[in-house]
């Protein structure tokens, strides 16, 4: 993926210039990884912003010893410094080329104030300059190799919870942690390296929590229970909520689960590119208002996935900017009642052009357990 990469940093060195800004410390290791394929735990990337094979030649990755070898592996197209202390190191490294670095970027939203000052006192000649956000705005949109790695999430955690109901895993006795390991445990058998987040199971009141975290409550009959989880997959996270009834459903049950699949129907048609994110938000929840439950949808229709589980854009009604094609986002209203139980159903899609990719297939008819 060395190829990839080089066309990251390419991109994102022209936004740079549009800034003049000279060159970008990127310490955050997730923007990291995106630009160089490094997955240790301590690295910095001092990105020259010119526009000329001098670049590259004069881009520099730092990490310490400890990641010596995984760096020449991950990273062997670029100059290595081996340091403890990488920021502040490749700070002197701009300290020590006066002349070819005036003004450099580094991620404010990320950085300390305690660590800022470090980076003035180890380079005094130059000017800092904030930009907040610049590499989380080139990952907004996914190349394919990234859509294979959300699709393959997605799809491991399709067969975790398709494997967990065919084999009696929801039935009343059990816990909502022995759900959730069982969950865990089925995604890494196919395929994830681990949890996308701590997964969410939820029985009867519980599921009127929007983020309850399992406890040893059991499931009983009649219950809705309630289940948001993901798989992780070479650094990409999947997302997905289904909502099953144990036994045959109260009327309630079906009048509350049927109005949240029209929204979710709704937020889901409304995603494509172009669309801004408040009307995507509006489209389901709308639906939800309408029926007079909207004070019980408590949250944002969806948000973006990819190496974060929660990355931009945010789907909801302080959101901001339009989707793009090849932006991946979730759509999960949801209705909850206060001592009565809840109802959420998400998927993980992609924005195209005109109807979007759904990723997580599993159906979103009301199963009974």
């Amino acid at each position: 993926m060395p190829e990839t990469h080089v066309q990251r940093r390419d991109a994102l060195r022209a936004h740079l210039r549009d800034s003049e800004v000279d060159a970008m410390l990127v310490t955050d290791l997730l923007n990291i990884r995106y630009l160089t394929g490094f997955t240790g735990s301590n690295a910095a990337l001092l990105l020259h912003a010119a526009d000329s094979a001098e670049a590259e030649r004069n881009t520099v990755f730092c990490t310490d010893g400890r990641y010596q070898t995984q760096a020449s592996e991950q990273v062997p197209e670029l100059e290595h410094v081996i340091d403890r202390a990488s920021a502040q190191r490749l700070a002197e490294r701009v300290e020590s080329s006066v002349g070819s670095y005036r003004r450099v970027g580094f991620e404010s939203q990320h950085v300390t104030v305690d660590g800022r000052d470090a980076l003035e006192h180890a380079a005094p000649s130059t000017e800092l300059v904030r930009t907040p956000g610049r590499v989380e705005r080139e990952r907004l949109v996914k190349d394919e190799g990234e859509i294979e790695a959300l699709r393959t999430a997605c799809a491991a955690a399709d067969r975790a919870l398709a494997e967990l109901i065919e084999h009696g895993g929801l039935r009343p006795g059990r816990t909502e942690l022995e759900v959730a390991r069982e969950l865990e445990s089925r995604m890494l058998d196919n395929g994830a390296t681990g949890p996308s987040f701590e997964t969410i199971v939820a029985t009867g009141a519980n599921s009127a929590v929007p983020h309850h975290r399992p406890t040893s409550t059991r499931l009983t009959a009649g219950d809705f229970v309630k289940m948001d989880f993901g798989a992780l997959v070479d650094g990409y996270h999947s997302d997905m909520t289904r909502t099953v009834v144990l036994g045959e459903p109260a009327s309630w049950q079906r009048e509350v689960y049927d109005l949240v699949a029209t929204a979710q129907a709704a937020g889901r048609e409304a995603i494509r590119a172009g669309a801004d994110v408040r009307d995507v938000d509006s489209a389901a929840r709308d639906v939800i208002t309408e029926a007079g439950y909207g004070e019980r949808f408590l949250h944002g229709l969806g948000h973006g996935v990819g190496l974060e589980i929660h990355e931009a854009p945010a789907l909801s009604q302080r959101g901001e900017g339009t989707i793009g094609a090849g932006m991946a986002v979730t759509a999960e209203p949801g209705v909850y009642l206060p001592g009565w139980g809840g109802v959420r159903i998400e998927d993980t899609l992609v924005a195209r052009a005109d109807t979007p990719e759904l990723l997580t297939l599993t159906t979103k008819e009301l199963v009974v357990a």
